[in-house]
């Protein structure tokens, strides 16, 4: 049977750090190099959206990059990371329609700004794969995760680390970009746990572009709001701001549980020493490979069924019965980083555990 969801009607992250391979509007080459000709039937254009988020450059386009190669030994992939700019986005968009590349995998910056980008790609012969954030537009197929399941799962994580004071509990949200269509789904799903699971949500705040130095800042005008035993827990939709969190509160003295996800490795590094209480982890590969396996596919002309088992609508409702894979997620905390991250060889142990982390992995069994 075909699973159908419905990719909410409101108004999909993450990360695991290392620079940016290629500064926003640069050409930058893929497995194989850009030299070739994208009308040659043998070019992939991948756009990432921003390089703050360690993720994309450290695991997402390496692992995309390599799969399209291993898939289709000729093929090119154009790539480009927008740098969380929308015109620039475009333009990267832009050039690879106009250079006759047939596939292109985007991962969008503004979700709400790309329906008129798809739909002259189309228009021209084009199939675009949105990955990890369902852009707009009539897109060839979707690859991402459950985001509003993660939200539970963030909600169910806080409400768990908060324990039997969990229903008396007052709890902080800051929550993702508004320009992220995964974002508002992270923050639906967390609120179906918290308003039930807690006293009450105190301050809520969505961040711009997810970035760390504007949660703490915000963080600390909830600490000015609220004083520093207003609230017993905080929500951050990504490993990232939870740092920026994390500072604000320590700074101020408090030390309450702080969520987040991605499993980024500052993110596993302050569970382990106890700063931060848990994150989620999304299996990035899985979810690159069927993405590169679908452009791959699509160039070919081949039927791409058995890898979108799912159908979704986009969040404007616009948009129906886009061809979709969806993956699940889980909780990490102290306890199984060493069966999940590290069994996974998302990290290796000895990156994981250095320096003052080492008594750490010690402790939670992790060599």
């Amino acid at each position: 049977m075909m699973r159908r969801v419905v990719i909410g009607t409101a108004a999909v992250s993450m990360a695991l750090s290392v620079a940016a391979c290629g500064k926003a509007g640069d050409s930058g080459s893929g497995s194989g190099g850009t030299s070739g000709n994208g009308g040659d039937g043998k070019t992939i254009g991948l756009l990432l959206p921003e390089n703050k988020t360690t993720r994309y450059e450290t695991f997402d386009r390496p692992i995309i990059e390599a799969k399209i190669k291993a898939l289709c030994s000729d093929c090119e992939v154009k790539y480009n990371n927008a740098a969380q700019d929308t015109e620039t986005q475009k333009k990267q968009f832009d050039a690879l329609v106009t250079q006759g590349v047939k596939v292109i995998i985007l991962d969008s910056v503004d979700y709400k700004a790309t329906k008129s980008w798809v739909q002259h790609a189309k228009e021209q012969g084009v199939s675009v794969v949105a990955y990890d954030r369902l852009a707009e537009g009539p897109i060839s197929a979707y690859v991402s995760y459950d985001n509003e399941k993660i939200g539970r799962l963030q909600g169910e994580g806080l409400v768990k680390a908060l324990g039997d004071k969990a229903k008396d509990a007052n709890v902080v949200m800051i929550n993702g970009s508004p320009t992220d269509p995964n974002a508002p789904l992270f923050k639906k799903g967390a609120h179906s746990v918290l308003d039930t699971g807690v006293k009450k949500v105190v301050y809520e705040q969505d961040i711009p572009d997810w970035s760390p130095d504007e949660a703490n800042k915000k963080m600390g005008a909830a600490i000015d709001s609220l004083g520093k035993s207003g609230f017993q827990g905080v929500y951050s939709a990504n490993d990232g701001m939870a740092g920026g969190i994390i500072t604000a509160l320590s700074k101020q003295g408090i030390k309450v549980p702080v969520g987040g996800q991605d499993a980024e490795l500052a993110g596993l590094q302050r569970i382990l020493k106890g700063d931060q209480a848990f994150t989620i982890y999304k299996q990035i590969k899985p979810e690159a490979e069927t993405t590169a396996e679908i452009a791959v596919r699509l160039l070919k002309g081949e039927k791409i069924d058995d890898l979108v088992p799912t159908k979704v609508t986009s969040l404007t409702g616009e948009f129906k019965d886009i061809p979709a894979k969806l993956y699940d997620a889980q909780v990490v905390t102290k306890e199984n980083i060493g069966s999940t991250i590290i069994a996974d060889g998302v990290y290796e142990a000895g990156a994981l555990c250095v320096g003052e982390y080492k008594a750490a992995c010690e402790a939670a069994g992790i060599k």
